[in-house]
C-alpha cells in the first residue's frame, strides 16, 4: 500500500509542477490586461510566490531522490483557457478586471484543492518536512485568495458604485 501512496504522491506533486509553471506563463498577461494598478500588483505578487512554490517543490523532489514527471496538468490548463477567454471577453476594464480576479480565484481554489491533497499524502507517508513545505504554500495559498476578495471589494466594487 505504502508503494501505492508513493506514487500516487509523486503524481500529485508532478501535477503541481505543471500547474505552477503554466501559472507562471500566465501571470504576466494576467497583470498586462488588468487595468487597476493595485490589481496589477497583484499579480506580480503572486508571480514572485509562485517562484517560491516552485522552489518548494523542487525541495521536495530532491527529498524524495526524484524528477518530476514530464506531464501537463489538464485542470490547470483548463482553468487558464478559461481565464484567457474572459480576459479577451471584456473590454470594459472593470468588468475585465473582475473577470481576472474571478479568473485568478478559480486557481487558488484549484491550487488549495491541490495542494491539500499532496499535504495530506505527505502526512500517510510520514514526510514531516514536506507536510511543513506544503502546508506553507497551502497557507500563502489561502492568503492570496482572500486578497483577491479584498481587491474585488476595493477595486471592482469602487468602480462599479461610481
Amino acid at each position: 500500500m505504502k508503494d501505492s501512496l508513493q506514487f500516487l504522491y509523486l503524481d500529485q506533486l508532478s501535477d503541481l509542477v505543471s500547474t505552477e509553471t503554466q501559472i507562471l506563463d500566465a501571470l504576466p498577461k494576467m497583470k498586462a490586461a488588468a487595468a487597476h494598478p493595485d490589481l496589477a500588483a497583484a499579480f506580480q505578487d503572486h508571480f514572485n510566490q509562485t517562484l517560491i512554490h516552485a522552489s518548494r517543490l523542487q525541495e521536495i523532489f530532491r527529498g524524495l531522490g526524484a524528477a518530476p514527471a514530464d506531464i501537463t496538468s489538464a485542470a490547470m490548463r483548463g482553468i487558464i483557457q478559461s481565464g484567457t477567454i474572459e480576459m479577451q471577453k471584456w473590454k470594459d476594464e472593470t468588468v475585465r478586471d473582475a473577470a481576472l480576479i474571478a479568473s485568478a480565484q478559480r486557481v487558488e481554489h484549484y491550487e488549495m484543492s491541490a495542494y491539500g491533497t499532496a499535504r495530506s499524502l505527505a502526512e500517510l507517508l510520514q514526510r514531516d518536512q514536506d507536510v511543513e513545505l506544503l502546508q506553507a504554500t497551502l497557507d500563502e495559498e489561502r492568503k492570496t485568495d482572500q486578497l483577491l476578495t479584498d481587491l474585488a471589494d476595493r477595486v471592482v466594487n469602487a468602480d462599479i458604485t461610481r
